[in-house]
């Protein structure tokens, strides 16, 4: 049974993003290994922490290259808070730090008349074709927890937005084989279970 791979770096949710796996129905291996990497069907990038130490731990293990060349390939690859503001080019956190690159764009921190962190439920509002996001309302809410958020360079990546103070910033992003979630579908409820699952059909084929 082809599995996706969650890749195990040592940064944050990775085990509510597991259960949220199995909860979802969705054969997943939380590993390090690049061979398992490599022969899974997809691969999801978890994380809550600093942009900078996630980049570090990615190359320590020789993850960082390897997601991609997978995602070079055509692999379907998904990042999820941490793990999606991963797929930018860069990130001005603690300096600036580049990302694996896969989205052009840069992760920048909310002004300062909102709280940071971004903590808790807000709505997340997406347009054209549903996509990753088929059986989920056009208009849903989801449980956020960050600082910093991704601005993508081109408009067309942009996958759902979502307003925080007089912030209206990007909270999903898709280009391709690459997908992205600022907030967290293990934490949102049932219906956001679907969003692992149509990943795991657009994994194995079953959608396009």
């Amino acid at each position: 049974m082809k599995k996706i791979a969650v890749i195990n770096y040592g940064m944050g949710n990775l085990h509510s993003v597991m259960k949220g796996l199995i909860k979802a129905g969705v054969p997943a291996v939380l590993t390090e290994s690049k061979r398992e990497v490599m022969k899974s069907a997809g691969i999801l990038i978890p994380g809550v922490g600093a942009f900078k130490d996630a980049v570090r731990e990615l190359k320590k293990r020789g993850l960082f290259r390897l997601i991609q060349k997978e995602a070079a390939s055509g692999k379907p690859i998904m990042g999820i808070c941490l793990g999606m503001q991963l797929l930018l080019s860069s990130s001005e956190e603690f300096g600036r730090t580049k990302g694996l690159g896969l989205i052009r764009g840069r992760v920048v921190k909310f002004e300062k008349k909102v709280k940071v962190p971004h903590m808790g439920w807000n709505e997340a509002v997406y347009a054209g074709n549903p996509g990753i996001m088929k059986g989920i309302n056009k208009r849903a809410f989801y449980y956020f927890v960050h600082s910093y958020y991704a601005a993508p360079a081109d408009k067309k990546a942009v996958l759902t937005k979502t307003r925080y103070g007089n912030n209206i910033f990007t909270s999903a992003v898709h280009s391709g084989n690459i997908y992205g979630f600022q907030f967290h579908p293990e934490k949102s409820g049932g219906a956001a279970l679907k969003i692992y699952r149509n990943f795991y059909s657009i994994c194995t084929g079953r959608q396009k």
